[in-house]
């Protein structure tokens, strides 16, 4: 309570100069001409309940479904499946006469097929109807009348009603700001599941609202809000308020959104204006897509071919049979041609051809698979659940494992082309660590970034593996030579690497991972320029904003700062000895340890001014006064504006620190060069004045010129020194990247935070290198343009993508590498314009893009431009509700399950607790399960061509009368137990490879975008098996057993016995093509396989001991027809072998002559070649990564390269000398 209290008393807004000093109300130069018809009642909720002014309820969902249109929705997605609408057909017409199976065979497999199917998707979305109603039921304080609150749930919060909030709760719906515990109503709000953005944001009330700081307060409270209606744009807000017979003009900084947080704040009462659906993170919501993935659409494809062959085959059997009917039928005369039907009428052959049209459609249905579907449902569960207990995909310290939420998209993991990632939570976990500085020209820290151990270990690998032998050296120097870039290579990396170990450590202290005993306890008095670390100190303890936070058990301080930055600067201030410990109205006071570390001094330093950090001012500065009345400008920001602005006396220390600073962004840092002015008090005195006069003007102008006086002061500066900060990345996320990008996956990051901020994270993550060519494609401000309006501003855009474009066109450079930045501003105007397919073309020409402050709509927007726009498949990852647009938008939808709340999870197709599981998600089971199920698919059109043609063949013996070969039985039988199982086998256990394989031969993803399993020629060639298996099993039959004798006795074999060595030679040879196709054996498959074969034999053995009436021809087929006779086991045997033959032949030949990838591997390791032959083994593993311009392994090849360079170009001069 006390340290509520201190807080509580500061008037936070005399602070600052410019978002949070606005004129007062009265001095306002005008009310907000408001566009639009929302009417507010504030505190008179009841007077909502009637249109106009009925509002949406404050009830939200992210459902698919709900009661109403689950059925038709789902009904609809079932069959959005062509195969599904033929069998809905074929069971319709199964209730005729014409049918040759009975109806129930018909509709029991469609009702089984699409009933899991829907069943799959009401659990899936009830998860997500989970998630809701926990939403909604949160409790906040409402107030109830007379000055009494109470919690009500949020679904039952409406619009007008006061709310009270407190401290670390989320905000129910979109408030209008009254009052906070501050007396100037200040409150601190996160808004990081809105832009991502871990900083925290200032809100402010109106004045007149101030008084109304106690729930008493509201007792007689009344007003009206007129506002803008409901729209997505987060950061505008138009409106005005009509309060105590006044109106009062609001913006933006009064608006308190849904989903951002109240933190350093105890509570804050609020208005609700948006609930619901209509508050702006709602409207930037999108509704949940239906997803298929590539294979599933392009099996429609397929289906239509089989379904052409279906219709061409019947109309072969109806022509056929009506034929027949007409000139062979008469002479039946057991047929009794006079009292037949029109089913088989020789007066009427056109109508019996007709009819036999339908039945032959119904017929030969099994071309076209329907437990194709049922097993691709199993399939894709089984590989599910392999995902979700995947244990190299548990995070220990969060408890959560990977989540396959759907297992629709289960293959297009392994097609994914493009990535769009969000950065904050979830490339970096939000944490600052003050990691190095430099003072007056030297650099202090011994520890190094995670960028630089990472690129330190893989240089090191690199190293090792380089072979420089290609270069044109004398033979005798090149030994040396050689050995001389090594020993370069290890004096470039010595500094990182003998750190290692310390790195490795975690701090003890959060936020300062500094260590450098040359500063560290006091030793900064024994080095040079002594005065100028101290200033160095004191410039990080007072040029901020923040409140200290005593913590009585230690009796240190905690620091509530507006960016993690800033608390990670006080924190290494306190280390270095300058501890700040108290803030007044008007004061800062710096505990000093030194140079008398037993006796430390507090010392005041009065602020006269604070000129805050913008993104377009890129610095900040204070003006303060210290005991001995000197009066000093301190200012801390980007290197770029700091320099321009130094003083000719003040640059002593520019080109060393110049130097350090790009170090320490290539070390993936973020920077910022720190730097003062001594003031005069009569050059102050003059400035001031003309500030105040800025500060307390009326007019649109009044920033521009508050701007315009500060930039007066901050010049003419002196540089200290520079700071270095390592936001640290999540674990594992450099390497994760790397290996992504040597899979060829292209990554984009989509950020709403400032362009400084993802600039430095891309360079942490290696998305971005010292050396890469930054485009940054930004806006102007139209004013600044000779053109009127956005026409100009549009222009200028199109002007620099054009310049842009043809930059990238005119490098000759192979090894050259662009990266696109772009702003949200900018995003505004190339997504609504014909420029968005110039912008995706430079786009994709870049080796990695970032967009900085885009919304969550724009992210949403991106996303489906790259989609449509490429055509390839998309990966969106993120952690926040800002990302739900992107996530459901994108191809595959991947939510992190962090420290952002379950939003972004709910809405996701798969959640990872981690950004590096993406890594073993995408290049292990994306791999395998697109592999697996684009095999499965394609054996399985085999399998059912090479059975149903048969059916066709023995029509044409048959006088195309309908007679089947089979027994119904065993068509029956066949895909559902027969048949199933091995397939089943080969869609969940299959592996090309094995885990650690796919990760040390990232390439091999690339088979999954370039689709070397499902195109054309793969399915076409599997199509062509199956009619080759067809002719070769039917005829090979036909040809033993037509003119032969079968048993002892001489006699022939008939229909059933015919028949029944056919299938049995289809069950042999469809197994025996699913064992050849299988890379990877366990006891399941062999059990699955060979079983299968074992069970037919099984159910023929049972089938025939059964009842005559039950088994018809078949009783006692096997012991007493087919098992004694030789000719049955020998044609099962010749018939199995030619029908594998020429896929043995084929995959023989690709082996030894045109092999893929995976079979170089698959040869490797069945040699033990990786154990025997480690340096083959290493050589295969530098082969097997794409050409990448991004990543470690990028960073680390540019390095080589440059090292070779410079050998090569030393080796010149000794031969030119």
């Amino acid at each position: 309570m006390t340290r509520g209290r201190i807080r509580e008393k500061l008037r936070r807004s005399n602070l600052y100069s410019f978002s949070c000093l606005q004129p007062s109300t009265t001095e306002a130069e005008g009310l907000n001409s408001v566009q639009g018809s929302r009417i507010v009642h504030c505190n008179e909720p009841q007077l909502h309940q009637k249109k106009p002014l009925k509002y949406c309820s404050n009830y939200t969902s992210t459902t698919k479904y709900n009661v109403v249109t689950f059925f038709p929705k789902a009904i609809f997605e079932q069959f959005r499946r062509v195969a599904n609408v033929y069998f809905l057909l074929a069971a319709a017409l199964s209730l005729t006469a014409i049918s040759p199976f009975s109806a129930v065979s018909m509709i029991a497999p469609l009702a089984f097929v699409v009933g899991l199917s829907m069943a799959k998707e009401a659990l899936e979305d009830s998860r997500r109807f989970v998630q809701d109603t926990k939403i909604n039921l949160r409790k906040v304080s409402v107030h109830k009348g007379n000055g009494v609150f109470g919690y009500r749930p949020w679904h039952k919060i409406r619009v007008g009603d006061v709310v009270k909030v407190e401290k670390d709760q989320f905000f129910p719906a979109d408030l209008l700001l009254l009052s906070s515990t501050y007396e100037d109503g200040i409150c601190y709000v996160e808004t990081m599941n809105l832009d991502g953005e871990t900083n925290l944001k200032i809100k402010r009330s109106l004045e007149a609202t101030l008084p109304l700081d106690n729930d008493e307060s509201f007792k007689d409270f009344t007003g009206i809000i007129k506002c803008e209606d409901p729209n997505p744009s987060l950061y505008t807000f138009v409106g005005n308020l009509e309060y105590d017979r006044q109106v009062f003009p609001l913006d933006p900084g009064q608006i308190l959104l849904r989903d951002s947080k109240l933190r350093n704040t105890a509570y804050v009462y609020g208005v609700v204006v948006f609930t619901g659906h209509d508050s702006k993170v709602m409207q930037n919501a999108t509704k949940s897509p239906s997803k298929r993935s590539t294979i599933e659409k392009k099996m429609d494809y397929v289906i239509y071919i089989l379904f052409t062959l279906l219709v061409l085959i019947s109309l072969i059997s109806s022509i056929g049979f009506a034929v027949k009917t007409k000139y062979e039928v008469p002479k039946w005369l057991y047929l009794q041609p006079q009292n037949t039907d029109n089913l088989f009428n020789p007066n009427k052959p056109g109508l019996s051809g007709f009819y036999h049209l339908i039945t032959a459609l119904i017929l030969y249905g099994y071309l076209i698979p329907i437990s194709l579907y049922v097993s691709i449902e199993v399939v894709k569960v089984l590989q599910a659940t392999f995902m979700n207990q995947d244990i190299h995909m548990y995070d220990e310290e969060s408890g959560n494992p990977a989540q396959a939420r759907t297992s629709n998209l289960n293959e297009e993991l392994g097609q994914v082309d493009t990535i769009l990632s969000d950065k904050t939570g979830t490339l970096t976990c939000n944490q600052m660590d003050f990691l190095k500085c430099c003072i007056a020209g030297i650099a202090y820290g011994m520890r190094s970034s995670e960028v630089e151990v990472a690129a330190a270990k893989q240089m090191a690998i690199e190293e090792e593996e380089a072979d420089l032998s290609n270069f044109p050296m004398p033979a005798d120097s090149q030994h040396g030579s050689t050995k001389n870039v090594r020993k370069a290579s290890e004096i470039e990396l010595e500094t990182v690497i003998t750190s290692n170990d310390k790195n490795d450590q975690k701090p003890t202290i959060k936020g300062f991972n500094f260590e450098d005993s040359r500063l560290m306890n006091g030793n900064w008095l024994k080095e040079p320029n002594f005065d100028v670390h101290k200033l160095f100190f004191r410039i990080l303890a007072i040029c901020q904003s923040a409140i200290p936070e005593l913590i009585e058990d230690t009796g240190s301080y905690t620091y509530e700062a507006e960016s993690p930055d800033e608390g990670a600067f006080l924190v290494a201030a306190r280390e270095f000895g300058f501890e700040f410990c108290k803030r007044t109205q008007s004061s800062v006071f710096l505990r000093e340890r030194y140079p008398n570390p037993g006796q430390p001094v507090e010392r005041e330093y009065r602020i006269l001014n604070l000129l805050e950090f913008t993104s377009k001012r890129k610095r900040m500065s204070v003006i303060v006064k210290d005991e001995e009345g000197n009066i000093f400008l301190l200012c801390k920001g980007a290197d770029s504006i700091i320099f321009e602005r130094l003083s000719r006396n003040g640059r002593i220390y520019e080109e060393a620190t110049t130097r350090h600073l790009n170090e320490y962004g290539e070390a993936g840092l973020r920077t910022l060069a720190l730097a003062y002015r001594k003031l005069d008090e009569s050059e102050y005195a003059t400035w001031n004045d003309e500030f105040q006069r800025a500060k307390t003007s009326i007019g649109g102008d009044r920033e521009a010129m508050l701007e315009r006086v500060s930039d007066m002061m901050e010049r003419e500066l002196i540089l200290v020194g520079a700071t270095a900060v390592e936001d640290k990345l999540q674990k594992g996320v450099p390497q994760c990247i790397d290996k992504l990008a040597q899979a060829g996956l292209k990554i984009w990051v989509l950020t709403g935070d400032k362009m400084e901020t993802a600039i430095n994270i891309g360079f942490a993550c290696s998305l971005l290198r010292q050396g890469m060519k930054q485009i940054c494609i930004t806006t102007v401000s139209s004013d600044t343009l000779v053109k009127d309006g956005k026409e100009a501003v549009k222009e200028h855009i199109l002007n620099q993508l054009t310049n842009a474009s043809q930059m990238i066109k005119l490098e000759k450079d192979p090894h050259a590498a662009f990266a696109l930045i772009i702003d949200g501003k900018t995003l505004t105007y190339i997504l609504k314009d014909e420029m968005k397919h110039q912008f995706l073309g430079l786009a994709v020409d870049c080796a990695s893009v970032i967009c900085c402050r885009v919304s969550p709509k724009q992210k949403a927007m991106v996303t489906r431009l790259v989609k449509e726009g490429t055509g390839k498949t998309t990966l969106a990852i993120g952690d926040g509700a800002n990302d739900v647009g992107m996530i459901q938008e994108a191809d595959i939808g991947v939510g992190i399950s962090g420290v952002e709340g379950m939003q972004a999870v709910m809405a996701s197709d798969f959640s990872i607790a981690q950004f590096r599981f993406l890594e073993r998600l995408l290049v292990v089971h994306g791999h395998w399960c697109y592999k697996r199920i684009a095999q499965m698919v394609c054996y399985f059109f085999y399998k059912n061509i090479a059975f149903g043609l048969t059916l066709f063949y023995f029509e044409a013996f048959a006088a195309f009368s309908g007679q089947s070969i089979y027994d119904d039985w065993y068509m029956l039988l066949f895909n559902v137990i027969l048949t199933s199982l091995p397939v089943i086998s080969l869609g969940v256990f299959e592996q090309d490879v094995s885990s650690e394989v796919c990760l040390q031969f990232p390439a091999l993803y690339q088979q999954g975008p370039r689709n070397l399993f499902f195109d054309w020629y793969r399915i076409l060639g599997w199509m062509g098996n199956g009619i080759y298996s067809s002719l070769v099993i039917f005829f090979l039959n036909i040809i033993i057993f037509y003119h032969h004798a079968f048993r002892a006795g001489g006699q022939t074999a008939d229909m059933a016995t015919v028949g029944t060595t056919m299938f049995t030679c289809i069950i042999w040879a469809v197994n025996c093509q699913i064992a050849l196709t299988m890379s990877h054996f366990t006891w399941i498959q062999h059990l699955f396989v060979w079983g299968s074969i074992v069970t037919w034999y099984l159910f023929l053995l049972l089938y025939g001991m059964t009842s005559p009436l039950l088994s018809g021809n078949a009783y006692q087929l096997l012991v007493e027809v087919l098992g004694p006779a030789p000719i049955y086991w020998a044609s099962t045997l010749l018939v199995t072998i030619c029908c594998n033959l020429p896929y043995f032949a084929h995959i023989s030949f690709q082996k030894c002559f045109n092999p893929m990838d995976h079979h170089v591997i698959q040869e490797i390791k069945y040699y033990k070649k990786d154990i025997e032959d480690q340096h083959m083994w290493t050589r295969e593993r530098s082969k097997a990564r794409q050409d990448t311009k991004i990543g470690f392994t990028a960073r680390v090849e540019a390095k080589i390269r440059h090292l070779r360079g410079r050998l090569q170009k030393k080796h010149s001069n000794l031969v030119a000398s």
